[in-house]
């Protein structure tokens, strides 16, 4: 059986959307799996009714609040079958027909077969650069619908049994004849899970599970970028019943730096310098995300220049060298000058010739006409 994916996955929103919120990420997604855009891919025709069938939900306050505790198991028959919006399954007179007999869903292949899985949990975690860097330890809190302690996820009051259910006789299934037709279906008495409980748990009303805030310790190596994820086998929500847990998926998100740019595994940063340190040249001090490191200002260094550090990038994911990081020098000029700087700033244009000239004399030569016009 399938794992029926978190409808906050889908939509790919927080737990904590608000109604707009909602809304707009479902309009997002429906346009983006919507079958006029996609012909014929019926991969994205199956995802656009997810889509829909999880806004139906989720749109709704109360049936938020189930989904909220319970999960997918809020709705035995399913949230609907029709997406808002107007497009239909084509199997929806089928259904229709047969609501309520549980008989369409067995013959096409979705009838008994014990609870299903617990559903996959989303959370969005943001780290910095340096701890992208270093790598780091993280402990995240997230709510989730987990397996009920004092009947430990069976659904039983403590001190009570399951009964193999006297309807099925412990085959989850039952024999339905309509006119010609005579099928197996899920037995209405224990929805399929052959035993039958006959006195619920009083603290989860026999769901075998309840909503709760879990902990988990995160270990994030060095190198990871925005976009990629974690996974916590087990640590999505408990299924129903004591069926397996589904997974937790932790999106990561580096935060923008005030320094660095990143690309890749190098970064760069932008240092203003003095006039007088790009003349003659010297050792300038920068920030690196290891701390401070010495770079070599060559005497004649132009404004743009582009100068690299080896190793002072981030380290790379997979493991082995670092990245490099750049450094590209922008001279700083003097707003405001006091009298002495002056005079010398103006003896010193006189002996370079600067008062005379003051275009290079590169450029001069290749607008040598425009001068002379």
């Amino acid at each position: 059986m399938s794992t029926r994916v978190d409808y906050y996955v889908l939509l790919e929103i927080s737990r904590e959307a608000s109604a707009e919120e909602i809304k707009k990420a479902y309009r997002r997604q429906a346009l983006k799996f919507h079958p006029d855009k996609n012909p014929g891919d019926h991969a994205a025709e199956e995802k656009f009714k997810e889509v829909g069938e999880a806004y139906e939900v989720l749109s709704d306050a109360d049936k938020r609040a189930a989904y909220d505790r319970f999960g997918h198991a809020a709705f035995q028959g399913g949230a609907g079958r029709r997406a808002p919006g107007g497009f239909h399954d084509p199997m929806d007179i089928f259904r229709d027909m047969f609501r309520g007999s549980g008989m369409f869903d067995d013959f096409f292949g979705g009838g008994a077969g014990g609870p299903a899985q617990g559903s996959d949990l989303r959370y969005d975690l943001e780290i910095t650069l340096e701890e992208v860097a270093a790598g780091v330890e993280k402990e995240i809190k997230y709510r989730r619908a987990g397996a009920c302690d004092a009947c430990k996820g069976s659904g039983a009051e403590p001190g009570s049994k399951r009964q193999t259910c006297p309807t099925c006789g412990g085959a989850g299934q039952v024999v339905a004849s309509r006119g010609f037709f005579s099928v197996r279906q899920t037995c209405p008495r224990c929805h399929g899970r052959g035993v039958f409980i006959a006195q619920p748990c009083h603290k989860c009303a026999g769901e075998g599970r309840v909503v709760e805030t879990s902990k988990l310790r995160l270990r994030i190596p060095p190198g990871v970028d925005s976009g990629q994820k974690l996974r916590s086998v087990g640590g999505g929500e408990a299924g129903p019943h004591g069926a397996p847990a589904g997974d937790l998926y932790i999106f990561l998100h580096v935060r923008e730096h005030d320094v660095f740019q990143r690309d890749g595994d190098d970064l760069h940063c932008t240092i203003p310098i003095k006039f007088t340190l790009a003349a003659l040249g010297g050792q300038l001090d920068v920030p690196t995300l290891s701390g401070k490191a010495q770079l070599k200002i060559p005497a004649g260094t132009p404004s743009g220049t582009l100068l690299r550090l080896r190793g002072k990038g981030l380290p790379a994911l997979r493991g082995g060298d670092h990245g490099d990081q750049y450094v590209r020098v922008e001279i700083e000029v003097p707003k405001k000058l006091s009298a002495e700087e002056r005079q010398k700033l103006e003896e010193f244009a006189k002996v370079s010739g600067d008062a005379e000239r003051p275009v290079s004399e590169s450029f001069f030569q290749k607008a040598k006409r425009f001068f002379e016009m």
